[in-house]
């Protein structure tokens, strides 16, 4: 007997305008039965706001919905209005897990409070590479057993608070140069290379993980012609054969570059279905994802995709959004605050020195290097202005501040400051261009820790700019308290790597 088609709405993700949503939308989202949109910083204006759209976004793709979010901690945190959480890579510097199990539930009981019931997160990558130009702070750091221990408590936490995970980036975007948002990275691995390292957390987890999404990386000794998300190899033969997993594929969004440019979603959504997802992330715009709901329907009528394996793949998505149903919950005055300390206590016991730093004298006459804006890179939160900077050094008395367009371009003149003490307030994500040339007497790393390699300077780690971990640097520069991280990942100033 003939399985009956499945309808393409059921399958895919999209995105939406605006922060509200709009009755042409709102009836999309019910013809083409749309059952999961991902929520992006666009979308998200007050907490209020972000409550009502939510609301509307269940009511208009009824039972089963899924709604998703970015929200890792760090400077992956699309709901600036929740509790400020620290980075993966803070919480390895830690290396607590009842600590990150803890900041995961606080991350989930906000996300929860705001309808939403999908986080993409945690980051299993394991950042082995310091010229990654996309992961670095988002990684628990380098050691992948210390991952798997960080990332579970941290799941167990979210999960108890009712908002499923997703682990990624499938099978690990921890060693590239590339970021897949503007190209397409390859990492020259073997399967056995990736078993010894990025395969390690995603095995152990695999039994619990409720989602896995997938990297938009070729591993040419594995399919040497498709990236990760669209190869049968990675996902059907490693991740469901040799891993046994059978919780929901999703796929990286394919708008990125690194699928967009080479297959165009609609092409892209049948290959990823075809070699194992289960839902491909469409973003863009509503005739992109009209196209990615022909393309699926029209796989079915010519046998590129069978009922059956699709019909699998509702039924793993529709087990998740039965065990997240994503009712809000209330985040009462009280747990905010609770949970608002929690953050500021992480982030204080994160803050990491290398190279033995010292707090300047408050008398001293400082030099003050850093970049005037940093606009968002599209994954990350804009960065701190200057004028966050400058709020660091109230408590002194003779600081000249120097604000340059581009601190990637640094050159080591423009550190030169003749009897003043010079701090380079490193606010960008980005490795420096004359890194091992560049010297100071303090660097405050507040993005990317890998520019620590790139000056020769003691150091100070926050490995992200909330406003709780600038207030724990704050509080060293004053003398007020140390820094008691241990970086997870190795730094040594001025060795440029």
């Amino acid at each position: 007997m003939k399985s009956e088609p499945i309808h393409p709405g059921r399958l895919v993700m999209v995105d939406i305008e605006g922060t509200s949503l709009d009755a042409a939308t709102a009836a999309f989202l019910r013809r083409e039965r749309i059952r999961a949109v991902c929520l992006f910083r666009k979308n998200l204006g007050s907490e209020a706001e972000i409550r009502q759209l939510t609301a509307e976004l269940r009511q208009a793709m009824g039972p089963g919905a899924l709604i998703a979010m970015d929200q890792e901690g760090g400077t992956v945190a699309r709901a600036t209005c929740l509790p400020a959480a620290p980075a993966a890579m803070a919480l390895g510097a830690i290396g607590d897990e009842g600590l990150a199990e803890q900041v995961g539930a606080a991350i989930a009981r906000g996300l929860r409070h705001l309808g939403v019931n999908w986080n993409f997160a945690p980051v299993l990558d394991v950042n082995n590479n310091p010229a990654n130009p996309v992961i670095a702070e988002r990684s628990f750091g380098s050691d992948p057993h210390a991952v798997t221990r960080l990332a579970r408590a941290w799941m167990r936490g979210a999960q108890r608070e009712g908002v499923a995970c997703c682990v990624k980036h499938f099978p690990g975007h921890g060693d590239t140069h590339v970021d897949s948002h503007h190209a397409l990275p390859q990492v020259d691995k073997s399967l056995a290379q990736l078993q010894a390292l990025e395969l390690i957390p995603f095995a152990a987890l695999a039994p619990v993980a409720p989602a896995v999404m997938t990297a938009h990386i070729v591993y040419p000794q594995l399919d040497p012609e498709r990236p990760a998300t669209l190869s049968p190899v990675l996902l059907s033969t490693v991740l469901r054969g040799q891993l046994g997993y059978d919780g929901v594929v999703i796929t990286d969004a394919l708008m990125m570059k690194a699928v967009h440019e080479r297959y165009g979603p609609a092409r892209a959504a049948v290959m990823a279905l075809a070699a194992g997802a289960d839902m491909p992330l469409a973003q863009g715009s509503r005739d992109e994802q009209r196209a990615v709901l022909a393309a699926i329907a029209q796989a079915q009528q010519d046998g590129q995709l069978s009922a059956g394996q699709l019909a699998r793949s509702v039924a793993r998505l529709n087990a998740l959004a039965a065990r997240h149903p994503g009712l809000p919950g209330e985040l009462t005055a009280a747990q905010r605050a609770a949970d608002e300390a929690l953050m500021a206590h992480a982030h204080a016991a994160a803050l990491t020195a290398v190279g033995a730093p010292q707090p300047p004298a408050r008398d001293a006459r400082l030099r003050v290097v850093t970049q005037g804006r940093v606009p968002s890179d599209g994954v990350s939160e804009a960065g701190v202005d200057c004028a966050a900077v400058r709020e660091l050094f109230a408590g002194f008395q003779d600081v000249r501040f120097v604000e340059v367009d581009s601190l990637a371009a640094l050159s080591p003149a423009e550190l030169a400051a003749g009897d003043r003490q010079v701090v380079l307030v490193s606010n960008t994500r980005v490795r420096y261009a004359h890194g091992g040339r560049l010297s100071a007497d303090l660097h405050l790393a507040l993005w990317n820790p890998f520019q620590a390699l790139d000056v020769a300077a003691p150091a100070v780690l926050t490995w992200g700019f909330a406003p709780p971990a600038l207030q724990a640097l704050r509080a060293w520069l004053e003398g007020r308290s140390s820094a008691p991280g241990q970086a997870p990942v190795t730094l040594v100033p001025g060795a440029c790597a």
